[in-house]
């Protein structure tokens, strides 16, 4: 907490707007502070005030209770920015009288006025006022000054859902299951409210300190008016990969779409990606509405007949015609939270007199848990879930997050059967812990140093675009090595001119799914990896300290960094090759030149 209070800085109105804020008394609410609670009763008997009524007391029992202060921004110090939208900041905070933490969601009038956003902020603060469940945000109260709205909620310290989804990749049955039935439990408590949430997604699935679900982002919602019975919400919100079919063929959402949105997510955790994935959101929308999705091999099936059961399966029906551009109505929307989206989206409209056969599929009242398929007990019911108590999922202990690291089709089954006999390959080599983090040292493995300037001794091939080399050569030698890598190297151009040490082909796993890249260690240090059919640059592994590789099997290894654990196998069979290689060129970055800064 070492940021000032945020500070005014331009005079937008002079006092608050009523329809902006929640009224004192519900806006100075704190955890464990009774909006009443500074109301006192009569000093002195009843009885006795009865026979002596006078007027000054009668004026005094006229007056209204004393109602409490209202917070401020200098009741708080703010801290780290947690996250930020389109038109609002959330930061974390503590209030100074009480020192509880907040996550204070801070919004510029301003701009919130020049988008017309207006709508969308009291729509939040409303949605948030009716909520009291421990699988929600919660709001606590609201303030205002000359410039700024601020939200207090509740700090979900572990963060997003989708931090984890990247960073182990896919989770086990077991975390499945439980954070499944925490949606379930949720959405099944949101409905009954008679709201929509809209745009349900891992982003705006938070973990709290003991790792429960809250799900937050209100902005887009839809209260159903039970007046009027309405089931829908007629507008066009969302994300791509999460909305449901029936808001790109009707524009309009109903409970059912939140369910949508549930399969989606479900098998993202499974897989490690969403079911709809392409280059753009209209390409995405398209495989929506074709219901094109596979599932990759190894899916728990009890999950996959669930998310068929959300989603709808598309093996046993035909396919929408795929529309042209000319058959596509576009309708500009303005996205609400994510500055990623284009500001246009390509809605797909249904011609007259077409009948697709996947219709049944993708029927809103079809989906497992919607009301006209008997409600959450049905959904409840459902063998995924057998082994899950529904009635105090909040107090129970979450499982440990896991990664799920099935065997591919092609590895042999031997490669995941003998693996401490490769324990014995790593004599040299020591993982260590230290109080700060998880780093690397080792034995020196005492290669001989080489005599001559040959440097062809320090190459070893192992196949056309695989090989590596010894770190024992000069700075002449090198210079020899890197004009040969130059002129005779196609991968030369991905690496920004650094000499290459190791590489090879590998299968980059994200999840449940796999593809095929060029894995280029080098100096700097640097691990690139490239599209081998395209050859374009991929991305690259991050560096630091803390990266620490791991042999899982004769194929398989991870390199573990502060933010995520990169999956790899090589096909060639050769994983500790890899992991000795890299932890070589980490300790002569770290151990040789300690505090030489990454090239």
């Amino acid at each position: 907490y070492d940021a000032a209070p945020v500070q005014s800085s331009v005079v937008l109105c002079s006092c608050p707007s009523p329809s902006m804020v929640r009224t004192q008394t519900e806006s100075s609410a704190a955890p464990g502070v009774p909006s009443g609670g500074s109301r006192q009763g009569p000093t002195m008997d009843s009885t006795a005030a009865e026979a002596r009524p006078n007027t000054r007391s009668l004026q005094h029992a006229a007056q209204p209770p004393p109602q409490p202060r209202k917070k401020r921004p200098e009741d708080f110090k703010f801290g780290k920015i947690l996250g930020e939208g389109s038109f609002s900041t959330v930061v974390l905070a503590r209030e100074l009288a009480t020192s509880r933490e907040y996550a204070i969601k801070i919004l510029e009038k301003r701009h919130i006025i020049k988008e017309n956003k207006v709508p969308y902020v009291t729509r939040e603060r409303d949605v948030m006022s009716r909520l009291d469940h421990p699988f929600f945000v919660k709001l606590y109260f609201t303030f205002q000054d000359d410039e700024k709205l601020y939200f207090g909620l509740s700090y979900a310290k572990n963060g997003e859902l989708l931090k984890y989804i990247r960073k182990i990749g896919s989770f086990d049955e077991t975390c499945t299951r439980f954070y499944t039935a925490e949606m379930v439990s949720a959405l099944e408590y949101l409905h009954g409210k008679g709201i929509i949430h809209r745009d349900l997604k891992p982003e705006n699935i938070l973990l709290n300190e003991d790792m429960h679900i809250q799900i937050t982002d209100f902005g887009t919602a839809k209260v159903l008016s039970p007046e009027s019975k309405q089931a829908r919400a007629n507008s066009f919100v969302g994300t791509a990969q999460y909305v449901s079919p029936e808001l790109l063929t009707e524009k309009s959402a109903c409970k059912s779409s939140d369910l949508w949105a549930l399969g989606c997510i479900i098998y993202q955790l499974v897989a490690g990606l969403p079911p709809f994935r392409a280059g753009n959101e209209y390409l995405i929308f398209q495989k929506i509405i074709k219901l094109e999705y596979d599932f990759p091999e190894k899916f728990f099936p009890k999950a996959r007949d669930l998310v068929e059961k959300l989603l709808g399966s598309n093996r046993t029906c035909s396919r929408w015609p795929t529309p042209q551009p000319q058959q596509c109505g576009i309708r500009a929307v303005c996205d609400l939270h994510h500055s990623s989206w284009q500001r246009r989206i390509l809605t797909h409209r249904v011609r007259p007199g077409v009948e697709p056969a996947s219709l049944r599929v993708l029927d809103a009242t079809k989906r497992l848990g919607c009301e006209e398929m008997g409600g959450y007990s049905p959904l409840k019911a459902h063998a995924f879930f057998e082994s899950v108590m529904w009635e105090n999922l909040h107090h129970q202990t979450p499982p440990k997050l896991t990664a799920y690291l099935p065997a591919m089709s092609e590895d042999d089954e031997d490669c995941y059967g003998n693996y401490d006999n490769l324990l014995s390959q790593f004599g040299c080599m020591q993982v260590s812990s230290s109080p700060s983090s998880q780093s690397l040292s080792a034995v020196d493995a005492g290669l001989p140093q080489r005599a001559g300037s040959n440097i062809e001794q320090y190459i070893h091939d192992l196949d056309t675009n695989s090989f590596e080399l010894d770190l024992q050569f000069s700075e002449d030698e090198k210079r020899l090595l890197l004009e040969k890598q130059a002129s005779g190297n196609p991968w030369h151009q991905f690496v920004e001119n650094n000499l290459i040490l190791k590489m090879g082909p590998v299968d980059k796993r994200k999840g449940l799914f796999a593809r095929r890249r060029q894995l280029l260690l080098t100096e700097g240090p640097h691990l690139y990896y490239v599209d081998p059919v395209n050859k374009v640059l991929k991305g690259e592994i991050p560096w630091s300290q803390e990266l620490r590789p791991e042999a899982k099997n004769f194929k398989t290894f991870f390199v573990h960094t502060p933010n995520r654990t990169y999956y790899l196998m090589d096909p060639s069979g050769n994983a500790h090759k890899w992991c000795k290689k890299i932890q070589e060129v980490w300790r002569h970055r770290y151990q040789s030149h300690p505090d030489a800064a990454v090239q």
